[in-house]
Parts: C-alpha cells; sequence; structure tokens
C-alpha cells in the first residue's frame, strides 16, 4: 500500500507542477484551442494537458513499478507513448480520423500480440466460451481496445468529464488489484489516478487547459488495458475467493459504462441516419445535458455519479443475477435514461424556440 501511495503521489506531483508551465508555454506560442461552433467552451484555451497527463504516469509507473512482476510493461510503454505522440499532433495540427484509427489499431496490436494482455475467452458472455481460435480472441480484443480508446476520446468534450471517468475506472481498478495481488497493475492504475486527479485542477470550470487528445487517447487505452487484464485476472480466480467478480465482464463495462454506451449509441445512430459514424455532432450525453441548461460541473457531477451507481449496481446484483440478466438490465436501464434525456431536451428546446 505505502508504495502505491508513493506512486499516486509521484504522478500527482510530476502532473500538478508540469502543467503551469505547459500552459504558459501554450499560451505565449498561440498554441490554444479556439471555440467552434460545437464547442461547449467559448474563449482560447490551451489544449497541451496531456502532456502533464502522459508524462505524469510515465514517470511514476518506471520510479515504482516492480520489474521482475510485469515483463511486458515494455508493450504497454510503447502504446502508450504512440497513443500520446498520435494525440500530441493532432493537437498541435489536425489529423484525419482514419490516422488516428489507425494509430489506434496498431497500439492495440502491440498490447494484444507483443504484451500479451487479451481475453482469452467470451467468460461465457452471450454463450461463447473458450472453443474459438485464440487468435478470434485476439482480434476481438483488439476491437475492445479501439472502443474504448475512441469512448474516452470522445467524451472529452467538457471540463472534468474524460478526467473524472479515468479517475474514477483507474482508481477501482487499481484497488482490485491490489486486493488480488497485482501489486504492478495498481501501479499503473494509481499513476494514472494521480495525474488525472492533478490535471483536474486546472482542468474544472473555469478551465485553464484541456487534456486534448495526448490526454484522452492515454487515459483510454490505459483504462483499457486495466479492463481487459481485469476481465482475465478475474476469471481465473478460484471461485471461492473473496476478491472474484462473478460477473466480471459486466463488471468491466460497467467501470467504464459512460465511454463505452455512448460511443456505441452515438456510432449507431450516426450510421442509422445515413451519416458516417466519426463525424461531428451534438449528441453525445454530455452534449444534451449542456443544451438542457447544466453547468459543465453539474454535467461532469451528474455524469460521474450516474457511472458510480451503475458501478454500485452491478456489484450489489453480482451474487444475484446472472450474466445475461444483469447485462440486459444496465443495457435497459442506460438506454431508458438517455431516451429520457433526448425527449426533455426536445421538450426544452420546443419550449426556448416557443418563447
Amino acid at each position: 500500500m505505502f508504495v502505491l501511495l508513493l506512486c499516486f503521489l509521484t504522478a500527482f506531483a510530476m502532473a500538478y507542477l508540469s502543467i503551469p508551465y505547459i500552459i504558459k508555454i501554450a499560451r505565449d506560442r498561440n498554441l490554444c484551442e479556439e471555440p467552434i461552433e460545437r464547442s461547449s467552451h467559448t474563449i482560447s484555451t490551451p489544449a497541451l494537458g496531456g502532456i502533464g497527463i502522459f508524462c505524469g504516469t510515465i514517470f511514476a509507473v518506471l520510479m515504482w513499478t516492480p520489474f521482475q512482476n510485469f515483463a511486458n510493461l515494455q508493450y504497454i510503454l510503447c502504446a502508450l507513448l504512440l497513443m500520446f505522440l498520435v494525440g500530441l499532433k493532432d493537437d498541435l495540427d489536425p489529423i484525419q480520423p482514419r490516422i488516428k484509427f489507425a494509430a489506434q489499431f496498431f497500439a492495440a496490436l502491440i498490447v494484444v500480440f507483443q504484451g500479451g494482455i487479451f481475453m482469452e475467452g467470451c467468460y461465457g458472455l452471450f454463450g461463447v466460451h473458450d472453443f474459438l481460435p485464440v487468435n478470434i480472441f485476439r482480434v476481438l480484443t483488439i476491437l475492445v481496445f479501439m472502443l474504448i480508446i475512441n469512448g474516452f476520446n470522445l467524451i472529452d468534450g467538457i471540463n472534468g468529464l474524460a478526467g473524472s471517468i479515468g479517475t474514477l475506472a483507474a482508481g477501482i481498478l487499481g484497488g482490485w488489484f491490489f486486493w488480488a495481488g497485482r501489486i504492478e497493475l495498481s501501479v499503473l492504475s494509481f499513476a494514472l489516478v494521480g495525474t488525472c486527479i492533478a490535471f483536474l485542477k486546472f482542468n474544472y470550470t473555469p478551465a485553464k487547459t484541456f487534456m486534448g487528445d495526448s490526454g484522452s487517447l492515454v487515459i483510454g487505452i490505459t483504462c483499457a488495458i486495466l479492463i481487459i487484464a481485469f476481465i482475465d485476472i478475474n476469471y481465473e480466480l478460484p471461485g471461492n475467493s473473496p476478491y472474484k467478480i462473478n460477473n466480471g465482464p459486466v463488471f468491466a463495462i460497467s467501470v467504464a459504462i459512460l465511454p463505452i454506451f455512448d460511443t456505441v449509441r452515438v456510432f449507431l445512430t450516426r450510421i442509422v441516419r445515413g451519416q458516417p459514424p466519426f463525424s461531428p455532432d451534438r449528441r453525445h450525453i454530455h452534449h444534451l445535458l449542456i443544451d438542457f441548461g447544466f453547468s459543465h460541473t453539474m454535467t461532469t457531477t451528474i455524469l460521474t455519479g450516474i457511472s458510480i451507481l451503475f458501478i454500485t449496481l452491478v456489484i450489489v446484483l453480482d451474487g444475484i443475477l446472472g450474466l445475461h440478466a444483469l447485462l440486459l438490465l444496465i443495457i435497459s436501464l442506460a438506454s431508458a435514461l438517455t431516451y429520457y434525456l433526448h425527449w426533455a431536451v426536445g421538450r426544452y428546446r420546443a419550449q426556448k424556440m416557443a418563447f
């Protein structure tokens, strides 16, 4: 536990002390994000906070990781570095979505094939177990990686949201890894938690900086690694282990329910409307809450609170409902809440136009 505290403090200090200088350099060099029609901010703001997130995370991981227990760390760091560099390039000079998508694929490829972090089965999800060829599961894992990475990238649209959800996901999984005896993954988790909390000091309204893609992509791939590792490690635990979660895949989904559900929902909505899945719009859940009249801080608080409720719900019902019943419950609940929000926002807009 002491090592994790030192890891957290190291990451926090590195990010907290470096971000003000990053903000100053960004303003001096005019490296700021200008508001556009789709933006939720109204003033020019530096968008290089992800540099502090990446540097703090990497520094703490290298400082405190027990390397004898983490032989594949080099591949994880390679994937994080790739995501950071691609994100930084996009922050400084926007790149096409297909290039970013290809970089995400390659980063996932490194972790899965070189790092050996992948789902070795579907763990009973949809009735599928481990009778398929291992390369099928590797491909499925890469798709999951890209979904989670894009999910965190796409929820980074308002102050504090991506950092708060990243802190929540990494903190919960980091605690579980510690209790399950996987200290090396706890170090990675709490390094990310430390940098995210430090970053949030400068990102909550009024935001002094944004994390940009250099931050959201790093948070996304780190959380994806932690989630995939959790699913596999949890499955291997004996049935009488006090730390085993019976419905591991559903718990993993609940930890990142907002980026996963919102990304799938928005992509499907765009496809149904005949639009490219990566075309920008304001259909994300955080945009709907902003359009309903909530502030950035209130929207972030509401969505983080709802994420906590989903995680709590899954934990409480873990020994009561089966895998598919629990999965159906959280998807139905998330869909019902989103449908109600769409209806409420539509009604709110109609009333505003009437006056």
